[in-house]
């Protein structure tokens, strides 16, 4: 089996590592059986030098980047990987090639197959409510999920019109659109499969100041982060690397 991908936009050293170790643990993956590409350092490159032939799949980790935001307000390096991930998902999509995006993928999956993002239903940090839709229940990548399930969420842009040519797999009472597929096999979530109490906790401290939430509550929201208990998600994760992992 070849190595599967994590593309990384977080330009947090941090916050990249933490990513990396709960991708690891959820998906059940060796070190050596993930690639990490660091979009906020250096450029993607030519798309047909990735060795797609020999990745089972390629998985997106969250971003502190919005894709909605004006682009007045986008730093050069978000522009860059904007750029970045269009042209890899060009051909991704063209090829039905295996791609879950977490969270920031909700944002480009969804931009790119022209879907609406924007502020509408933004969600807090903490848990949110996630209910599987008729097409999620049947879907292999959400297979042994309960109908509902918590998950962490802490989001300011969403999906508020899904794409022609989504098929919905989960929603919320306060987000429409929490996961979607693609074609057979790409995937996003507005949730994060990667995340655990720790790895939540740590983040709330590492973006405390990026607005997600006031900056004096930080310290409440760790402490309640460290205190949930939030399973179900990480075995999408799985589900995704036994699927494409078994095929390749």
């Amino acid at each position: 089996m070849g190595r599967f991908i994590l593309i990384s936009t977080r330009e947090h050293d941090l916050a990249t590592s933490d990513e990396v170790r709960g991708v690891l643990a959820a998906s059940g993956l060796a070190a050596d059986s993930l690639r990490v590409i660091r979009l906020d350092r250096e450029p993607l490159g030519p798309i047909d030098g990735l060795g797609l032939e020999d990745c089972p799949g390629i998985i997106l980790g969250g971003s502190p980047f919005n894709a909605s935001d004006h682009p007045s307000v986008k730093s050069a390096t978000q522009k860059r990987c904007e750029a970045d991930l269009s042209r890899l998902l060009d051909v991704l999509v063209a090829e039905d090639f295996p791609f879950l995006g977490a969270c920031y993928g909700v944002g480009t999956l969804g931009t790119h197959q022209g879907g609406t993002i924007d502020t509408h239903y933004g969600e807090p940090v903490g848990t949110s409510r996630i209910r599987l839709t008729h097409e999620g229940r049947i879907d292999p990548l959400l297979a042994g999920l309960p109908e509902e399930f918590d998950a962490f969420v802490g989001h300011k842009e969403a999906v508020s019109v899904l794409p022609a040519s989504a098929v919905l797999l989960a929603d919320s009472a306060a987000c429409p659109v929490q996961m979607f597929r693609i074609k057979t096999n790409l995937y996003a979530t507005q949730f994060h499969p990667e995340l655990d109490p720790m790895g939540l906790a740590q983040r709330i401290l590492i973006y405390r100041d990026a607005g997600y939430f006031p900056p004096h509550e930080a310290q409440r929201l760790h402490d309640a982060a460290l205190g949930s208990r939030v399973e179900w998600p990480a075995l999408i994760l799985r589900n995704f690397v036994q699927r494409y992992g078994a095929e390749s």
